[in-house]
């Protein structure tokens, strides 16, 4: 059975990295869009390069900081109420900030945590409020492949709060099963992005445009969990998975 076209998209983390990434390709493929982010400047470039290219579609810009859940339930609800109906939204907003636990950097991996998971409830929240109301639609969670298992050092709070966006999704996921409502889990491996330049150089790395296209695939096809790129992040996540403690130290 071929999967409905999800017309009207919502993406949050629109303005730079893979939220930018997603939204050019959606555009491209005739999709309309609402892009939230807080640099407004720079969604409101994004928008008018998108609909110069694209004059078909509709391009909604909404300044949003994740972390301010009623403005979370505000403008999803009214970028649904505009568009015309919300088909899918991509909760794609997050944080690397990170030190390793008990350094004294409580304050940093505290903000990881929160906007990792708790904004990213608020946004589960809002979007599956919209979904259940009208018995449709598919909702992406951005997770990561670090949220496989335990990271040390600057990635421990980060891989927890993916696997935790993880849990939340799957737990989403079963509970509308029988519904037709669609719960995706992303979980990218190292694509070209602001954040990933500021990890350093990292092995295995997929260009910007390999990992935004493979994002955007696998968002298509709808599956319940999704490795992005699928190689070789698919198979890695199955060796670290079993890797004992030693072998994942090396890796950090």
């Amino acid at each position: 059975m071929s999967k409905p076209v999800r017309q009207n998209i919502l993406i949050t983390g629109a303005s730079s990295g893979l939220g930018e990434g997603m939204a050019r390709l959606f555009a491209a493929k005739g999709r309309n869009l609402v892009l939230c982010a807080r640099r407004t400047d720079r969604l409101d470039a994004l928008a008018a390069e998108l609909t110069a290219s694209h004059p078909e579609i509709s391009v909604l810009v909404r300044t949003l900081d994740v972390n301010d859940h009623d403005a979370v339930f505000s403008v999803f609800t009214e970028a649904d109420q505009e568009i015309g109906g919300l088909d899918r939204v991509i909760a794609n907003a997050g944080l690397g900030k990170g030190q390793p636990v008990g350094t004294g950097r409580f304050d940093a991996n505290k903000q990881t945590a929160e906007t990792n998971f708790i904004a990213l409830l608020a946004q589960c929240e809002a979007a599956m409020q919209i979904f259940r109301e009208r018995n449709a639609g598919h909702l992406v969670v951005v997770s990561s492949v670090s949220a496989v298992r335990g990271m040390r050092g600057n990635v421990t709070t980060y891989a927890a709060s993916k696997a935790a966006a993880a849990h939340l999704a799957e737990g989403i996921r079963l509970d509308v099963l029988n519904k037709p409502i669609a719960v995706t889990t992303l979980l990218p491996g190292y694509i070209e992005s602001e954040m990933t330049a500021q990890a350093g150089k990292t092995p295995l790395m997929a260009s910007a445009e390999k990992g935004h296209k493979a994002m955007v695939d696998a968002i298509e096809k709808e599956p319940a969990n999704a490795y992005v790129p699928w190689w070789p992040w698919t198979a890695f996540a199955k060796v670290v998975g079993i890797a004992p403690l030693a072998v994942l130290r090396r890796l950090g």
